[in-house]
């Protein structure tokens, strides 16, 4: 069965990508899944070297879809008030005044997390799960709808920390950017020479249908055999010699809404397989932690790839090889 809005927000998703790509080059991949990641509610983490087009990637997403954008550089002094808000004595009324923080917005740009304090990080815990601050004993709503997109220099760089795990397991992808091949790199530069591509980019929905495609997304079927194919990938994790620590139930739950995404993006309304099996990587990587005689470079990745191809698929007709 056909999904019944596949023909309409089938024709956003592509007008989305088309806007983006013009400020992103060269990472068409890259950028569905960051829209994949947004109409399924969840967050965005993006490891890369710096300069790659992180920034770009968040700026271009909130022009598109006309979301407020506040974009922070997290430095060593950044403190959790300035994130989540604080509350100023009013002389003339006598009365505190809430200030919000800089989490106030639709599209939230953390930049460089881990370079900030364990503390500043954690001031995100609430915000990422919850869509809400709490401020001396007052709970505040975040505007709707509510993204974050991190970006962090690879591990090891100068002057990062490791992010807690239990703020990694709140995002529901993981992503690289990387370089761009020759042939981008030289479009980059072209697409320059008349100014700053993010000017030229177009609005194409609104929060208001945002939250719409959203809705759309949550009631994507998912069948009997498919939620037992995902229960088994994750059970592996937890049971795989090299893995130190296993898939969490959070994790589970990203994985079923990202595998919604995925139909949803596919144009249909009912989950698939491959759709579990295609985004399975981007939200495993971030949340497994690997035995130290198996750390290496690509040794989760390769371990989530040996997992997939064990777990018996089933079939659409509902038998199983």
């Amino acid at each position: 069965m056909q999904y019944s809005y596949a023909a309409e927000y089938g024709r956003y998703i592509n007008r989305i990508i088309a806007e983006v790509k013009k400020a992103v080059i060269g990472k068409d991949v890259m950028i569905a899944k960051v829209l994949l990641a947004i109409i399924s509610k969840g967050h965005i983490l993006i490891e890369d070297k710096p300069g790659v087009g992180k920034t770009t990637l968040a700026l271009a997403f909130s022009k598109v879809m006309r979301l407020e954008c506040k974009r922070m550089q997290f430095t060593p002094d950044v403190l959790p008030a300035d994130l989540t808000g604080f509350s100023v004595y009013n002389k003339k009324t006598e009365k505190f005044v809430f200030q919000p923080g800089a989490l106030f917005c639709q599209l939230f740009l953390a930049d460089e997390i881990n370079r900030t304090s364990s503390k500043t990080q954690s001031a995100l815990l609430e915000v990422m799960e919850e869509g809400s601050v709490t401020v001396d004993g007052v709970t505040y709503q975040l505007p709707q709808p509510h993204t974050v997109i991190a970006t962090q220099n690879p591990i090891g760089s100068i002057g990062t920390q490791l992010l807690p795990e239990s703020q990694m397991d709140r995002f529901m992808l993981q992503l690289e950017m990387g370089y761009p091949d020759m042939q981008h790199e030289i479009e980059i530069l072209r697409s320059r020479e008349n100014g700053n591509p993010l000017d030229t980019i177009n609005q194409v929905l609104d929060a208001n249908m945002l939250m719409e495609m959203r809705d759309a997304v949550s009631r994507v079927t998912i069948s009997p055999k498919i939620y037992h194919y995902i229960a088994s990938i994750v059970d592996a994790t937890r049971h795989h010699p090299a893995i130190l620590l296993g898939i969490s139930p959070r994790g589970t739950l990203a994985l079923t809404d990202a595998a919604r995404g995925m139909a949803f993006m596919r144009g249909r309304d009912y989950v698939l397989a491959d759709d579990v099996a295609s985004i399975c990587p981007d939200v495993f990587i971030h949340r497994l932690i690997m035995r130290e005689q198996s750390k290496g470079s690509g040794a989760a990745s390769q371990v989530i790839q040996d997992i997939l191809r064990t777990i018996p698929v089933p079939r659409p007709d509902g038998s199983r090889v």
